[in-house]
């Protein structure tokens, strides 16, 4: 009994197995596609159903059934559950347990930021293992200064999860911004990569992603990124193979180019999907 006892102890104290680990066991295996998944409303009304709770609920589970065991990540958009309030939430819930319970790995697209408690309330919620919106990962916004949201980086570590900090996204609205030059020259967006590897190297377990779009003409420097970089805007909206190649440089087996649109078009069949799905996959093998 004593034995059993300290066995237990050990297993409760041993450290988790990084996000970073896992990601690259399961991107050797399914390859590094990360399937969007964005119930909006005109898509709701593409595959003929209600822009209704029932509605969010059916897309959600076709898109469990056809991307679950054969997509190395999963990313559903939470705003599109979250405007159903609690019951959009319940859906978000099932469907973020039902992604995990297949052997997915998912982000949940929150893109929360924020100070104090209320970061460490959104990191409870999104990557605590007892929350019923625990994710593998959640995206954050780190304009309110990277500092705030070292609550979510700590739980990510504790907990073996992830945070992927934006860096440079692909929407035009924010090029400008995000270009903004620092005193010592460097724009913001290369100053978040830059911080994100320096974390990564101190707690060597690749805890800390980036967003990086897949579009942009003039990204910040990837060059020896030691974590995930999560690539919005390959296919419908212009990425390529070649440009992930060119984005990430040195880094490209830690590129998870993420594909939403030419994806979801081909529902509302699980099979079609998930031959979609494949072929995105087939693209981006990992190693």
């Amino acid at each position: 009994m004593e034995n059993s006892a300290q066995d237990n102890n050990v297993r409760q104290s041993a450290a988790p197995v990084s996000f970073g680990q896992r990601l690259r066991e399961r991107a050797a295996q399914r390859g590094r596609l990360c399937v969007g998944i964005d119930p909006h409303a005109g898509l709701l009304r593409d595959w003929g159903l209600a822009d209704d709770v029932a509605g969010l609920r059916e897309f959600s589970q076709r898109c469990v059934a056809a991307f679950a065991d054969v997509a190395c990540v999963v990313k559903p958009q939470v705003a599109f559950y979250e405007r159903f309030g609690a019951a959009g939430f319940a859906v978000l819930e099932e469907t973020l347990r039902d992604l995990r319970g297949a052997g997915a790995l998912v982000i949940a697209d929150a893109k929360r930021g924020d100070i104090g408690s209320t970061m460490a309330g959104y990191a409870s919620a999104w990557l605590d293992p007892a929350s019923p919106l625990r994710a593998d990962a959640v995206t954050v916004a780190p304009y309110l200064g990277l500092g705030a949201l070292d609550p979510a980086f700590t739980a990510a570590r504790e907990t073996g999860t992830g945070v992927f900090v934006l860096a440079a996204t692909s929407n035009p609205e924010a090029v400008e911004f995000q270009n903004f030059r620092r005193n010592d020259g460097t724009s913001l967006a290369q100053h978040v990569v830059d911080y994100c590897r320096e974390f990564n190297s101190a707690h060597d377990d690749g805890v800390l992603g980036v967003v990086v779009g897949a579009t942009l003409q003039n990204p910040p420097d990837l060059q020896g990124f030691n974590g995930p970089v999560l690539m919005p805007g390959v296919g419908a909206q212009g990425g390529t193979v070649a440009d992930i190649a060119r984005i990430a440089a040195d880094t490209e087996n830690w590129a998870f180019p993420n594909v939403s649109r030419s994806v979801l078009a081909a529902g509302p069949d699980v099979a079609d999907l998930r031959k979609a799905a494949l072929e995105q996959a087939s693209k981006f093998p990992g190693s």
